[in-house]
Parts: structure tokens; sequence; C-alpha cells
């Protein structure tokens, strides 16, 4: 069984203690008994008591100031030698704990457990225990008597004999190897365990298991009130309560109690997730950052600025980022683009849920959406039309995204870098600097401030990630790279799709135009798509510019212009629209010539081919005669009043009664 702390182990007694080398200072500065406290009287004793005549135990040793004598302690007096020995055995030594864990005994498994159940401060006192007893064994071992030998021991280590002689019969007929277990002090309490009313007991856990968090004084105040309407006057005492709570109900349920559910899935290890087998560019992580520093924009507005940054999970090296007000598919979509171009393609994607990232427009298709409703008809999204899997955070779960470590460290070493003194806001309300909102920082330096921090982070060395193992992020990157890391290189068509933008709306039912945003968009040969729904792609950035047009099966029809509203009174948008309507009947005009169809003169001719019979004469059955009108009189008196003409005329006089003139 490990322990906790180290040991005081003295050393064994052997002869080999004594087999030491001292010159005359040397001598003199150990203070012994029988050896005088000076150089020259322990020089003279050498001489008086022959330790030269034995070359074996004298030698010479070449010094800084010449060649001097070395004695060995065997010449001393024996007074001398046993309070060498004495000083050896009371020094103690610090033993690894595994020394003293090899040598446990499997007969005293009971002992050495509940060792390992007692506090650092028990097991400390056990092993001062044990050093007294090594002390005292190891001057019995040179002679000492051992009362005499405890009384020197207890001296030096401020233990009565009384003690020290109890301490041995703790260990009395026990293994050496199993004497620290059995020295731990074994204290017991006393007398016998309060009664708490299982009532008063279930109303106290009850009221302290609760979001609030009351403390144990206020709840063991309403345990008394309660206790009192009872008629019941003695309770425990308020620790009694504490100690009983704290000993019986689990940490778990104490956190799902006071702190949330949430919280206790912080109490288990982090999963270790190895990245060892991708490499460069295989998969990013994507989320957004709102920094603690006030930043002026260009319309004059001062805010904290957002950026949505995406960082590579193998090398953890910050590849791009966008700044703005708020977080966005937009800014999601600027940064992909600055990605593609930079650095490729990756395989995958790490993002959580956010808006900006779960947007149609970003990943639009992909079926593991956590937002919107999925229609099968939904444009495909940035990611996967361009092939890369998207892998979901849990939502609420920073560790799941490794780029959340990077925020923290932008946050603790740019943020409040001098750049931005005055502007920086603290990393909460409660933590705001005294020299709060002083300045603000222009867009454009904050960019420039962040491009170079952000490269020196990617730069540092020293990083202690899994692939970095001291070197830099940048390091990691390109020796990933360096080895063949295979990576997707973005083409115009990537950065097309990257750049714009994509939603899926019905055209025109008449002339086949596309209204987005307030706008309208038209180009010759949409007409024949009008009342399907089609795919655009565009700039949201810009909505004032073309935008292009897709049919139901992501076939490109072509570029849209936009149709832009004019003034009633415009006479020069008059005049270019009357072109654009004249440059499309040209065209119209060119395409029906195109046809190579005949004209009327040529379909006479044709007819006049055909024959030319001659048509039979046809003669009328009645004859009506036809008289010239006189001089003076009335073209309707030349007529032949007939009973046919009579009854025409009364019919339209009728119907022209009832008509009247309107304007």
């Amino acid at each position: 069984m490990p322990m906790s702390i180290a040991i005081a182990h003295l050393a064994p007694v052997t002869p080999a203690a004594l087999d030491a080398w001292y010159s005359a200072s040397d001598l003199a500065e150990q203070a012994l008994p029988g050896v005088p406290r000076t150089k020259r009287k322990v020089t003279l004793l050498a001489k008086e008591a022959g330790w030269s005549r034995d070359p074996a135990k004298v030698r010479q040793v070449k010094g800084l100031g010449g060649t001097t004598n070395e004695y060995h302690a065997s010449l001393l007096p024996m007074s001398a030698q046993k309070e060498l020995m004495r000083r050896a055995a009371l020094a103690p030594q610090n033993v690894e704990p595994s020394t003293v864990v090899a040598l446990q005994s499997p007969t005293n498994a009971a002992k050495w457990a509940a060792f390992e159940a007692l506090p650092a401060a028990r097991k400390a006192d056990a092993a001062k225990r044990l050093a007294v007893i090594q002390a005292v064994e190891a001057l019995v071992s040179l002679g000492t008597n051992k009362t005499r030998a405890i009384q020197i021991v207890g001296d030096e280590h401020d233990a009565s004999p009384a003690t020290i002689n109890l301490w041995f019969s703790l260990i009395r007929g026990v293994a050496p190897c199993d004497r620290l277990a059995h020295l731990a002090p074994q204290t017991k309490g006393g007398g016998r365990k309060a009664e708490i009313d299982a009532d008063l007991w279930q109303l106290y856990r009850s009221d302290w298991l609760r979001f609030e968090k009351p403390t144990h004084a206020a709840c063991y105040w309403r345990v008394q009130r309660v206790a009192a309407s009872r008629g019941i006057t003695i309770i425990p005492s308020a620790k009694t309560f504490q100690r009983k709570l704290e000993a019986e109900t689990p940490l778990h349920i104490i956190i799902a109690c006071r702190e949330g559910r949430e919280r206790v899935g912080q109490i288990i290890p982090a999963q270790i997730r190895s990245v060892a087998k991708l490499h460069a560019m295989h998969t990013v992580n994507i989320d957004g950052h709102v920094w603690d520093v006030f930043v002026r924009f260009p319309d004059g507005e001062i805010k904290r600025p957002v950026m949505v940054g995406i960082q590579d999970v193998f090398s953890r090296k910050l590849l791009a980022w966008r700044v703005d007000k708020s977080e966005s598919a937009v800014l999601t979509r600027l940064a992909f683009a600055d990605l593609f171009k930079n650095y490729g393609v990756p395989i995958g994607c790490v993002l959580d849920n956010g808006r900006a990232f779960a947007s149609k427009w970003i990943t639009g298709g992909a079926e593991t959406r956590f937002r919107f409703k999925i229609r099968p008809d939904d444009p495909l999204g940035l990611l996967p039309s361009l092939g890369i899997a998207t892998h979901w955070a849990t939502p609420y779960h920073g560790q799941a995204k490794p780029i959340e470590r990077y925020w923290r460290m932008m946050c603790n070493r740019i943020a409040t870098g001098p750049d931005f003194a005055g502007a920086y806001t603290g990393n909460s309300p409660m933590a705001k600097p005294e020299n709060y909102g002083n300045s603000a920082i222009p867009l454009a330096d904050f960019e420039r401030i962040i491009a170079r921090e952000i490269a020196a982070l990617n730069a540092l060395q020293g990083r202690r990630t899994e692939m970095a193992k001291g070197g830099s992020f940048d390091d990691v990157f390109s020796g990933s790279l360096a080895a063949g890391a295979p990576v997707g290189r973005a083409s115009e068509h990537h950065m097309r799709i990257a750049l714009l933008a994509a939603d899926r709306l019905f055209a025109d039912r008449k002339t086949g135009a596309i209204n987005f945003a307030g706008n309208r968009y038209w180009a010759d040969g949409l007409a024949k798509y009008a009342g399907q729904r089609l795919t655009i792609r565009f700039d949201p950035d810009n909505l004032h510019s073309s935008v292009f047009a897709y049919d139901a099966e992501d076939r490109l029809i072509g570029e849209l212009p936009v149709w832009e509203a004019t003034g009633f009174l415009d006479i020069a948008a008059a005049k270019t629209h009357a072109k654009l309507v004249g440059d499309h009947r040209k065209k119209v005009r060119a395409a029906v010539d195109a046809e190579h169809l005949l004209d009327a003169a040529d379909i006479a001719r044709a007819l006049a081919d055909l024959g030319s019979d001659d048509v039979p004469e046809m003669s009328p059955q009645v004859l009506r005669p036809v008289r010239p009108a006189r001089r003076g009189g009335s073209a309707a008196a030349a007529v032949a009043v007939t009973p046919e003409v009579t009854d025409f005329n009364d019919r339209f006089r009728r119907a022209s009664a009832s008509l009247r003139l309107v304007e």
C-alpha cells in the first residue's frame, strides 16, 4: 500500500560508520570528547599518541594551502569514536515510501490498511517514533546500556523514557518491516453516539440540500424552532448535525442538490483525447470570442468586438480569424474564406450549435444540425458543399473545443497588454480596472495588434501539448506539413462558394425575376424558369452586386445583375431602362432571325406555285336592281327599301336607343 508521506529512517550502524578521515582542523571543529578544540593541540596530540607510526591510518592530501595530514577515525580515543557513532545513529535519513512498502508483511495487512486511513499528521508521528526506536537500538549495538541509550535519545528527541518504553511495547514481537504500522497513534472517540430525532434529521438534510445553499447554522436554527414547537427540549449540537451530514451524505448527492446535476459531471476527470493519429489541417475547430477591450468601429460606435477564430486541432495553431460587432454567419463565412485561401480545405470541423455556425449558410444539409428545421430542398451549406465533415461539440461544454484554452491565453497575454491600456474592460463587471473606459482602440489598430500578437503566440516556445512537447504551435504545424500531411487546396470554385451564401427562392411567375432582400435580380434566359424554385448564391456584404442562380438540380443558370428601383422622374434611369429594353428587343430579334423563318411573300409564292386553275363562274339566282342616286336626293333614298332593310333598320334603332355615352 503506498504511503502519502516520507518517513525518518536510521541507517544500520556498522563499523563502516567509523570508516572516515579527518584533518586536524576537522577534528578541532567536531568538539569530540578527549580531542582538543584547536588545530595546534590536535596536531600535538597526534604526535604524542604516535598516530603517524601506522602508515595505513595516516595519509597526506594536497590542498590549496599545500599538503596536510588526515587521520583515520579509528585512531581517536574510544569516547570520541562512540560520540561519532552516536551522532551517526541519531542522524535521520529520508527513505522513499516505496522502500517501506516493499518490506510490508502480508500478515499485517489489516494494520497497514488502518495506517493508510490515517491523516498525514498521524503518519508523521509514527515515523518519528520509529526514528527514536532505531536510534536507541543503534546506541545499544555500540555497547551502550539500553536505559542510558533511551535517556540519550529521549533528550535529543524530547521524549520521556516512559514514552519510549511504551513505544517499544507496541512493537514487541513485530517484524521490523511492520513496525511503522504498529507505532501509528490509535486514538478512539469516547462516549456514545448522539441520537438525533429521525424527523428533525430529515428536516435538516432536506433544508441544507437545496439550490439556495443555506448554511449549516441557518438550517440548525430552523431545526431548533421546529423541535421547540414539538416539545423536544434537548437536541444534539449544530456541529454534530454537520458532522453526521458530511459523513453520511455522498459528495455527488451534495453537489447535485446544491449546485445542479451539470456540476456533477465536472467531478469526473475530463476525457483524454489523443490527436497523434491526426495531422495538420485534418480537423479544425471554430468558435467565437468576445474581447474584453473597447473598440471604436468606423461608424463611430464603441463596443467590445467579437472574433470568430479557426484553430488547427492537431497543432493548436490559430489559423484564421475575423472581427466584427457580433457573431454571425457572415463572419464565419469570411473566416473560412481566409482559411481556404491561406492554408487549404480541411477534412473535418468541430463546432457548436451557435447560430453563426449552425445556420443554413454554413451547415445546411448536414443531418446532425441542432438548429432550425431541416427541409429536403434546403441548399447545401458551405461545409457540406466542400465535403467537410461536421463534428458537433456538446452544448455548454467548453472542454470539447481546444480553442477555448487559446481564448484564455489571449485574455491573459493580449487583452491586458500595454497596447490596450485604458481600453481593457476586465473579464467581469466586478473586475473593472481603475482606468475603465478611458479610451477605445480604433478597429484598424485593434486588428493590426491582434494579428501581431497571435503570430507571436503561435511561435511561442515551451508548449506542453501532446504534439508540441516543448516546441511551438508553428513548429508542430510546419513539421506535419513537411512530413507529407495531405491538405486539400482551394480552387476558384471553392472560394466562390466560401464567399457567397445561398438561399432557395421562387422565381417570378411571369418574368422569372428573383426578389430577395428588397432587391430584384434578372437576366436574359431567366423567363423560362418562371415560377420555379431556384437557388441563389450571393455576397451578404454586397447585396447590390450580382447573384448567381442555380436550377433545381444545382446547375448554374448564370449571373443575375440587380434590377434597381429608380425615381419616378429619373430621366437618366428611364433612358437606361429604355436602352435595356431596346437591347433586349434586338437580342430577341436576332434570335428570331436565327430561326430563319419564312416571310409572307415567300409563303405567298409557295402558294402560287401550287397551280393557276380558273375559278368557275357563279350566276346569282336573284338580281337586286342598283339605281344611281338623284341630284338633291339622299343616298338612302337611292337604295331600294325592301322588307329586309326595313326590319334591319327597326332593330338597329331599338338597340341604339338603349346605349349611353360613357367618358
